[in-house]
């Protein structure tokens, strides 16, 4: 097998891979690949911080691939034809280079079973030509406190590999990959270099490790659905029997159920009282887009994100979240009211988005649908109804169900106004607001189910502008009921099969097979 250590001349060596019917073993192999790999690298950055002249080292990720056959076995492969993913095109090679089975083990459980259910062929494990960039395998502060002169850090560029930029793309998700007809196809939607560069920028933007992070999320730009939010899950907790097991803030600061005690190998555990890598953690600031998750053991618990403000900010985190691969995000924000008959308050259930936000336009051409997803929208809708006590039509006198534009105009009222209005009109849009067109059409881009529950906060069209007065007596009089129905729309989707939201909608033509 390829040694993780190549000194000063790399001589590249055939690496060998083993091949595995039960996805188990595959991913056993997987661990044992990546853990060999990550101790090779971090004894030789060790004796570099030390003061030794290691030469080049490099460590590589593991690889799974499948290759199945143009041949009569493979005809008669168990092929679902309800399902989304689990499966790849035709005969060929299919390869995903992988990263953290320790974080990513139920995921990668999940694809290899499906893929050899369905092709009856065995997955092949190995070493990929993919390297472990140097500053994914540490602790960030292991070289950040480092104390490195400046020919030191020459040579660490020099001996050690760096993030490769041309590893972390997203043609793959946006359909714009070209791969040479020999070479093997993608498996999946990212890289482990792009996957591994995603979970340093969460914990970066949000103050949370990945490990905390649930299948559920709810996305907002409001300080006060964070506080209401934080109240609630100390509320879940005090409960005897319930299925959280701990709030995680930022700083990675855990609450524990009462009476729980975490077994050691939980995920969570590893990183209780770990220090953490926001900017902000030692002065109590809060990060840029600090999160908040309400945990289940399995990891199908619930996820809130203040995104701040702006479809820069909406992309950025979704962008990043993304490679966790959530079951939902759900937008629950405010936007402004375009019609005359919404009253301030009253819920918008977006069905349509128009696309004015500008920050995708060269991942996700605007003339691409955006579809509303069906799971998602009657849980959102059946959440209104339960949460406000309506039924029925009455449930119309609260909520409108149209389409939501998204500007990157912060000031869009100072334009001059025939030409939003013009715009709305075509669009029949019935909302506006900064996010909800972005963070849907990143879940499309991703693969990721997405809705969005709007509460209009203002109607500047019709002279009810957002000022200080009416802002207060609006969050006073919402705040709590529309975080509790996007709460309760989560847990109505947590009763569902997951399997059931992740729609072939999402999924293109010769799709990637991992979910």
């Amino acid at each position: 097998m390829r040694s993780g250590i190549v000194t000063t001349i790399m001589t590249e060596i055939a690496p060998t891979s083993s091949q595995h019917l039960h996805a188990e073993d595959a991913l056993h192999a997987v661990r044992a690949l990546y853990a060999e790999q990550l101790a090779c690298l971090r004894g030789n950055l060790a004796r570099f911080l030390a003061g030794e002249a290691t030469g080049r080292v490099r460590a590589f990720y593991p690889y799974v691939q499948i290759e199945p056959a143009d041949t009569a076995e493979s005809a008669l492969a168990s092929f679902d034809t309800l399902a989304s993913y689990g499966f790849v095109a035709g005969p060929g090679r299919y390869r995903a280079t992988l990263t953290r089975p320790d974080l990513f083990a139920d995921y990668y459980l999940d694809q290899f079973t499906r893929l050899i259910q369905h092709h009856r062929v065995p997955l092949q494990v190995g070493l990929s030509e993919e390297p472990i960039p140097v500053h994914f395998a540490v602790a960030e502060q292991g070289l950040t406190d480092a104390d490195l002169s400046p020919a030191r850090k020459r040579l660490l560029s020099l001996w050690f590999d760096a993030p490769d930029l041309a590893a972390m793309d997203d043609t793959v998700a946006n359909g714009t990959a070209d791969f040479a007809p020999d070479s093997p196809q993608p498996l999946s939607l990212f890289s482990a270099q792009r996957v591994d560069l995603s979970l340093q920028r969460l914990r970066h933007y949000t103050g949370t490790s990945a490990e905390a992070f649930q299948r559920y999320v709810l996305l907002t730009n409001y300080q006060f659905y964070v506080e209401e939010f934080v109240r609630l899950a100390r509320q879940e907790l005090a409960r005897e029997d319930s299925a959280y097991v701990a709030l995680v803030e930022p700083g990675n600061r855990i609450t524990w159920r009462d009476g729980h005690v975490p077994a050691p190998d939980d995920l969570l555990a590893a990183i209780a009282g770990a220090p953490s890598s926001h900017a902000g953690a030692s002065t109590g600031r809060l990060p840029q887009m600090p999160a908040y998750h309400l945990v289940k053991h399995d990891g199908e618990g619930i996820t809130l994100v203040n995104i701040g403000v702006g479809p820069a900010n909406a992309k950025n985190i979704t962008d990043h979240i993304a490679v966790l691969r959530p079951h939902v995000w759900i937008m629950v924000g405010h936007c402004a009211g375009l019609q005359n008959s919404q009253q301030l308050g009253d819920y918008v259930l977006a069905h349509g988005y128009i696309r004015d936000d500008h920050v995708l336009d060269d991942d996700l051409p605007t003339w691409v649908p955006i579809p509303a997803l069906s799971e998602v929208q009657l849980a959102l809708e059946q959440a209104v109804a339960q949460v406000a006590g309506v039924r029925g039509l009455q449930v119309k006198r609260i909520m409108r169900t149209g389409s939501v534009a998204s500007t990157d105009n912060r000031n869009w009222e100072l334009l001059d106004h025939r030409i939003p209005l013009q715009r709305f009109r075509q669009g029949r849009a019935i909302a506006l607001d900064m996010e909800s067109a972005t963070i849907a059409a990143n879940g499309y881009r991703f693969r990721v189910p997405y809705g969005t529950l709007l509460c209009v906060s203002d109607k500047p069209l019709h002279g009810e502008l957002k000022l200080p007065g009416m802002a207060n007596h609006f969050y006073r009089g919402r705040v709590l009921q529309h975080l509790q129905i996007g709460i309760k729309a989560i847990e109505i989707l947590q009763q569902q099969e997951a399997t059931r939201l992740h729609s072939r909608k999402l999924r293109s033509h010769g799709d990637v097979a991992f979910r």
